[in-house]
């Protein structure tokens, strides 16, 4: 039998945080925890609506290089999805429609690249 993996917090290596902290929260992510650990270590939690795995951004969370990580979540609808982050404010793509589903791109202010994708529930045929 296998243990269960859940996958917790994905770190977003980014140039300024509190920028980076406005943006996630202007688009609907909960700010969870806003800790200065010590004197270069910075531990921000942000967690996207409905989600169970949060990101972490701050200062001497990761070694990427800001604007390099890439991540792809989940949405019910890619319409609505895209509106919330037009309403915000954000450069998002036109919904992308796939046969394994209907996507959505935006970029956060250092250029690390967002996918939502709401799946596909029709009969293929």
């Amino acid at each position: 039998m296998t243990a269960t993996w859940k996958i917790e917090l994905v770190p977003v290596p980014v140039t300024d945080v509190d920028r980076a902290k406005e943006f996630y929260v202007r688009i609907g992510f909960a700010a969870d925890h806003d800790r200065q650990v010590r004197e270069g270590l910075r531990f921000v939690q942000l967690t996207p609506p409905g989600s169970a795995c949060s990101i972490v951004i701050g200062e001497g969370i990761t070694g990427k290089t800001p604007g390099t990580q890439e991540i792809q979540v989940v949405v019910p609808d890619a319409e609505i999805a895209r509106k919330q982050l037009v309403e915000a404010g954000v450069e998002a793509s036109e919904i992308d429609d796939q046969p394994w589903g209907h996507f959505v791109y935006f970029k956060d202010p250092d250029g690390n690249s967002w996918s939502l994708q709401a799946i596909d529930h029709r009969p293929q045929g």
